[in-house]
């Protein structure tokens, strides 16, 4: 696994996402960025359902990741579908350090 340098700080990822998911393409992989509290997580982009792009969709107060087109709705931690009508998303890890924020891909 490689680590990618994403954001420099806290504050550049939280003024990048502001509240919105985020497409981050690395290494050729369309990844989902959310920030959900104040923990940042990343999933794959394109909906187990339907293929439709994650990062046009929303956040819901439960945590998860609304897919724009059919409302599939995808747990941010585990990347499990709420009804289980689909498969899960993959999920990437995410570290931060006094370096920044990284993610493993």
């Amino acid at each position: 696994m490689d680590w990618i340098k994403i954001f420099n700080t806290r504050d550049e990822a939280a003024a990048a996402l502001n509240h919105n998911p985020r497409l981050l393409i690395v290494r050729g992989k369309r990844i989902c960025l959310a920030l959900f509290g104040e923990k940042l997580f990343a999933v794959q982009d394109k909906c187990t359902h339907n293929g439709e792009s994650l990062s046009k969709g929303t956040l819901n107060y439960c945590g998860e990741i609304v897919c724009p087109l059919h409302h599939y709705q995808f747990d941010l931690k585990t990347g499990r579908e709420s009804t289980q009508r689909s498969n899960d998303l993959e999920c990437f890890p995410i570290q931060e350090n006094e370096d920044g924020i990284f993610i493993g891909v």
